[in-house]
């Protein structure tokens, strides 16, 4: 069975070595990634079994990839490659699956991926909650996953959660509203799951079939049988209802 690998590291000829290592094992098969945006993109469509990972990169570091990283549907194993014996130490002691420090030897190599080899074999139960583990005993505890992948044009695209209006589950799919239109949500099969996903972000559960972003709310006044009405800031106003069981968490979440 072949191991579908990602190279993450803003050096190009750091990837590129690291490449030519694994160029001696037939079966990974392995692409790059030039930095953490770039990283999660390519992980969110091409879902790599294993990702090598920088952990000093410029602007969003290695462990914003593992905080997202953490909820994707189907989460990678993870190899720490790092000049930085400080931050190999922590993450191995953490469960990782295993680090490599730089430069990368192949004899190093051809055993962390035996590891690699054994850990795919048994399976990927608990990697969400060992990223979690990890995190947190780095200081770097998550605040939930903050884009949502949804399905735009043919692809698979990672939206700052900003951007999104509001997520809305209909007789059809789970679907994210933005200033640009609805797009039905990759990874969240349900609302509650896509909930969540998303603790730690300002996004609340107005009722059985949207999740608003409080951060995008224009206006918002009693309605009602107790409820509340929403004024959402998209283009079109789009209008919500809070349900008259949920209106004291929201008005405590706001601090009203």
């Amino acid at each position: 069975m072949g191991i579908r690998a990602l190279i993450v590291d803003d050096e190009k000829p750091a990837r590129d070595e690291l490449a030519y290592l694994l160029g001696e094992h037939p079966d990974v098969e392995a692409s790059q990634a030039d930095g953490a945006e770039a990283a999660l993109a390519a992980m969110a469509v091409s879902r790599p079994d294993l990702v090598f990972l920088d952990i000093r990169m410029p602007g969003r570091d290695g462990f914003d990839v593992l905080a997202e990283a953490a909820s994707l549907p189907d989460v990678p194993l993870f190899v720490f490659v790092t000049a930085f014996d400080q931050y190999a130490v922590a993450a191995f002691e953490q469960n990782a699956v295993d680090y490599l420090l730089k430069p990368v030897a192949a004899e190093r190599l051809a055993v962390s991926l035996d590891r690699v080899r054994r850990r795919l074999a048994q399976g990927r139960v608990g990697l969400t909650d060992a990223l979690g583990s990890l995190l947190a005993g780095l200081g770097r505890a998550g605040g939930g996953l903050a884009r949502v992948a949804v399905l735009r044009h043919g692809r698979i695209a990672l939206l700052p959660a900003a951007e999104v209006v509001l997520i809305e589950a209909d007789d059809r799919d789970v679907g994210a509203l933005t200033d640009q239109g609805r797009f039905p949500c990759h990874g969240f099969p349900t609302l509650t799951r896509a909930e969540e996903r998303l603790t730690g972000q300002p996004f609340f559960r107005a009722n059985r079939a949207v999740l608003v972003n409080l951060e995008r709310i224009a206006e918002l006044s009693p309605w009602v049988g107790g409820k509340y009405l929403l004024v959402m800031n998209d283009p079109a106003r789009t209008e919500v209802t809070v349900s008259r069981n949920r209106v004291r968490d929201f008005k405590e979440r706001l601090g009203l």
